[in-house]
């Protein structure tokens, strides 16, 4: 979950750096670089915990829908004038995200099988802590075309 954050935070960095340098007209007097960086990441790093806090993906909500029904299920708001069907799209989808599960070493694309049918994800199998539950299941949202994630993942060290 961290190596995620880390992730988007490196990226919000970059982006406020490119940001600077094209509108440097727009400096507060007196503000430096360091200071607009830092505030720039600041916000992100905001946006992003307000993501994962709206979503409920923190680790604490995802060990107590785990106690309570066994599974996670998130869905996008936008799903409801979208209908996926072609089976190309879900083969795509179901690629994507086994992609992002090689990539981030917190995950294992071995334990974690992925199957989606109309846009809607299916994650089952285990991870090795809530918070990386937490973490496959945002990976999956995150992924063009996905409309629903229904994660039956447990947690197994």
């Amino acid at each position: 979950m961290r190596f995620l954050l880390v992730l988007i935070l490196g990226i919000a960095i970059g982006a406020a750096a490119v940001w600077y340098y094209r509108e440097h007209n727009h400096q507060a007097p007196n503000q430096s670089t360091g200071e607009q960086i830092e505030s720039a990441a600041k916000s992100a790093r905001d946006t992003i915990q307000d993501k994962l806090r709206s979503l409920n993906l923190r680790g604490s909500d995802i060990s107590n829908e785990l106690a309570r029904t066994g599974r996670i299920i998130r869905q996008q708001a936008h799903e409801a004038g979208q209908v996926i069907s072609d089976a190309t799209t879900d083969a795509r989808i179901t690629a994507a995200i086994k992609a992002k599960l090689v990539r981030d070493p917190d995950l294992s694309a071995w334990n974690i099988s992925v199957n989606t049918t109309d846009g809607v994800v299916t994650l089952s199998g285990s991870a090795s802590s809530a918070e990386n539950i937490g973490k496959a299941v945002f990976l999956a949202m995150e992924t063009e075309g996905v409309r629903q994630v229904i994660s039956t993942l447990q947690v197994k060290p």
